[in-house]
């Protein structure tokens, strides 16, 4: 499997780029795109056959869950089994943006994506182009971190073509990006926890909901 390249611009991605992302996803394939914290892969994950080569293409555990970008609220309130008030305070300061928040997924999410934790990590990032796919698709997508488990995620679209060539089908090229990468945070239990700092700091956080 060969990996095309495609130039787009970030802050006004060329429709025909957003198509053929789209176009590739409803075959099953993999797209790298830009985003505000990194790179990302995303795939459909109503689709099994894709959902397993996104873990045979990082090379992850299939026991480990795969994020899921949404374009807005109702999307991500129609993926979840319940949403708690942290979840809607969190997402009133800092969606859209680098931070992926883990809730109880919904019995429509295939047990498959959550990793069979029944858990599911959601993100609403600040990405023109990642959110043009996602409402051309007119559904959530898989948005994990473009590296091969256990390497760095990458940060340039030249340089995710380099790595993951054969691995991905399509890569949408928006330079480089120089976020720190998104911040996740559990809260499906009674006391939060940051998985994973990355752009919003804990510190952000634990004032955001200590405050409200």
């Amino acid at each position: 499997m060969a990996t095309d390249l495609i130039e787009i611009d970030v802050d006004n991605p060329y429709p025909k780029a957003i198509d053929r992302a789209v176009q590739e996803i409803e075959h099953g394939n993999i797209v790298g795109v830009p985003t505000d914290a990194l790179y990302l892969l995303v795939a459909d994950p109503f689709n099994l056959h894709a959902v397993g080569r996104v873990f045979d293409a990082k090379g992850r555990e299939t026991e480990r869950s795969l994020p899921i970008a949404v374009s807005d609220l109702l999307m991500a309130e129609d993926l979840a089994k319940e949403l708690s008030s942290r979840f809607y305070v969190l997402a009133r300061h800092f969606w859209p943006g680098p931070l992926t928040m883990i809730v109880p997924a919904a019995a429509k999410v295939p047990l498959k994506v959550t990793g069979n934790t029944g858990r599911l990590a959601l993100r609403l990032a600040a990405s023109n182009v990642l959110t043009a796919i996602i409402e051309k698709t007119g559904h959530a997508l898989i948005a994990t971190s473009a590296n091969i488990s256990g390497r760095p995620t990458i940060s340039s679209g030249i340089e995710l073509f380099a790595e993951m060539d054969g691995r991905v089908d399509l890569v949408l090229d928006g330079g480089v990006c120089t976020g720190p990468g998104s911040t996740t945070i559990d809260i499906t239990e009674p006391e939060w926890r940051v998985i994973k700092e990355g752009a919003i700091s804990e510190k952000d956080i634990a004032e955001r909901l200590h405050v409200n």
